[in-house]
């Protein structure tokens, strides 16, 4: 059974921009699949409806077997899946520690919110540390935000989605902001985190090497009005590795992948003929 499925959904933001456009999308659990497409394509779109901070004009959302309605103050949408997330800008509270915002969800989510106040300096602590020190930050737990380079703060804000044990990451941009080299350092985290936890992953980037390193599938969204175009599977088994992402067949993957958006890019312009399709031929199959 699915975990994520949207069906035939479209929205529209009032009377103006047609985000999406009779989108299909359907997700297991534990696949970490990534959307990739041009800009304003409606990829962050689809993640805030499959969190519940939008509703559909059209069509269903169904989380965890259940209709998403909008996200209440547990900290899960209707569906009862729990939601981590993490975005591109980390935003950290400047007056608690490291260790404190990382702990933010379990103030707020049940059933840990029950027994935060008595859990909060011992078994929660020791998991905030344990997952800080999974992603190479032992020892910062005690730090505040304005002592962490923007490549730390990022890693703790994995933390904070993970610290929950949430069934459902999304993850919209997250290392978007930051240099190449510890955007890299940041996939190898990134990986080893999905492997141990297995939660189910829905990654927004315009990185396509990052939707190829990390992703078991790669979805290509047309221009907005926007649909998948194309949904194949990752073929690189795992671990993979930064020299990986470097050889022929991954700089192949990546370049079908430019290709096809560049051609959706192509058929959207205005120049292009009035009779021309939005769908478009697809590479040839990344697998």
């Amino acid at each position: 059974m699915s975990l994520i499925q949207l069906s035939d959904v479209s929205l529209q933001y009032g009377a103006g921009t047609v985000a999406l456009d009779h989108t299909d999308l359907h997700i297991q659990p534990s696949e970490f699949v990534a959307l990739v497409g041009p800009s304003g394509c409606g990829k962050s779109t689809i993640l805030k409806l499959v969190a519940g901070l939008l509703a559909p004009s059209s069509g269903g959302v169904i989380v965890g077997g259940r209709e998403v309605g909008v996200l209440g103050r547990s900290g899960q949408a209707a569906s009862g899946v729990r939601i981590g997330m993490a975005f591109q800008n980390p935003t950290m509270l400047p007056w608690l520690t490291i260790r404190e915002n990382v702990l933010i969800p379990l103030k707020i989510v049940q059933p840990f919110r029950q027994d935060y106040a008595k859990k909060k300096h011992t078994e929660f602590a020791e998991r905030a540390d344990a997952l800080l020190a999974q992603v190479g930050l032992k020892g910062f737990g005690d730090k505040r935000p304005w002592q962490l380079s923007g490549g730390m703060l990022q890693r703790a804000s994995l933390c904070r989605a993970l610290i929950h044990e949430p069934q459902l990451l999304l993850l919209d941009e997250p290392f978007g902001a930051l240099d190449q080299f510890t955007r890299e350092e940041l996939w190898s985290i990134m990986q080893n985190l999905w492997m141990t936890h297995q939660p189910t992953v829905l990654l927004v980037t315009h990185d396509l090497r990052e939707a190829a390193y990390l992703a078991t599938r790669i979805c290509v969204m047309t221009s907005r009005p926007g649909r998948i175009l194309q949904d194949s599977p990752v073929p690189f088994e795992r671990p993979r590795t930064l020299e990986k992402s470097y050889s022929p067949e991954f700089a192949s993957l990546v370049q079908q992948l430019r290709m096809c958006i560049a051609q959706v890019r192509t058929e959207d312009e205005p120049s292009a003929h009035p009779a021309t399709s939005a769908k478009v031929s697809t590479p040839e199959s990344l697998s």
